[in-house]
């Protein structure tokens, strides 16, 4: 991997936003649901990785493509155990493919780059959140991570109750009770001539 230059001006500072976002909790909830499904720990000392401890476990993104096996068996066909970078990247985007297919929203996904040359740590926890809720919504037995997503509630209502709502003046619209301002007069009054 390249080394990347040190960022200046603008995209020191977007850079420097991106990272203050990182969360330490949001983190631990991605890190223990994944520990749960794998059955193992993903750091020696059990505590909170940061930015650099969750970069350095899954940066060759095995341990992603075994999370997506774990919730989908077979999901993730072939995984690469080498270290060259562009086996470790093909790693992460069979990860993110997999993911998009088990109905993970391309939004909520990050890009290969975000996390093996860690521009972006915030999107990957977030990324790993918006999996683990997407595995409650398709019925997923094993752990939780996050809230469940909701399902679509689409209603019908007849034509006659459509039109029924067209006549109710809304609160926030305000209503005046029937009182108009008919004869009210202030000040004095204009008047045109000829």
């Amino acid at each position: 991997m390249a080394r990347r230059p040190r960022g200046y001006g603008l995209s020191a500072e977007i850079s420097k936003k991106i990272n203050d976002k990182y969360d330490l909790g949001i983190e631990r909830e991605a890190r223990e649901w994944m520990e749960a499904l794998l059955g193992r720990s993903l750091s020696e000392n059990g505590g909170d990785l940061g930015a650099d401890g969750m970069h350095a476990v899954l940066k060759d993104g095995v341990l992603l493509c075994q999370v997506m096996n774990c919730i989908q068996p077979g999901s993730v066909k072939k995984i690469n155990e080498t270290k060259m970078a562009f086996k470790q990247m093909e790693n992460i985007s069979h990860f993110l493919a997999s993911a998009e297919r088990y109905g993970c929203s391309k939004t909520d996904m990050f890009q290969t780059v975000d996390l093996f040359e860690k521009t972006n740590m915030v999107q990957v926890v977030n990324a790993i959140h918006a999996l683990g809720r997407m595995a409650q919504k398709n019925g997923f037995e094993g752990p939780g991570l996050g809230p469940k997503e909701s399902h679509q509630n689409k209603r019908d209502f007849s034509e006659e109750t459509l039109r029924a709502g067209n006549s109710v003046i809304g609160l926030q619209a305000g209503s005046n009770k029937g009182a108009s301002q008919s004869g009210m007069n202030l000040g004095k009054s204009r008047s045109i001539l000829d």
